[in-house]
């Protein structure tokens, strides 16, 4: 199977409601369920992407952060889909590709070399 029929999916599922997160079944068979605090955190838009330094003045500490739920969520074409986060933030374009790449379950986590 391609790369592409591997990274197409057949079925989309967000249990925003629930707050379970997102589920998507692909062409292959494999299932991924991402939790939304997961995909919030692993935005891949520039601002997220680069991280403020600090500099001589001490870290930033965070006070209190809600859990990461989408307000809305919508389809970019046909290569990704787009959340409106409960905080404000909706840059980040989450495309099929990067989904695949970064699916959290055992099986597609790499291996740590001995």
């Amino acid at each position: 199977m391609t790369k592409t029929a591997l990274n197409t999916p057949t079925g989309i599922k967000v249990h925003a409601s629930t707050g379970k997160g997102l589920e998507i079944a692909w062409l292959d068979g494999h299932q991924s369920l991402y939790p939304f605090p997961y995909l919030r955190d692993a935005c891949p838009c520039a601002a997220c992407g680069s991280k403020p330094s600090h500099g001589s003045s001490g870290v930033a500490l965070p006070l209190y952060r809600e859990t990461p739920k989408p307000r809305s969520v919508e389809h970019v074409g046909q290569y990704a889909i787009q959340f409106v986060w409960n905080d404000g933030h909706d840059t980040g374009i989450y495309s099929f590709d990067y989904l695949r790449e970064i699916c959290p379950c055992d099986a597609c986590k790499p291996t740590p070399r001995k």
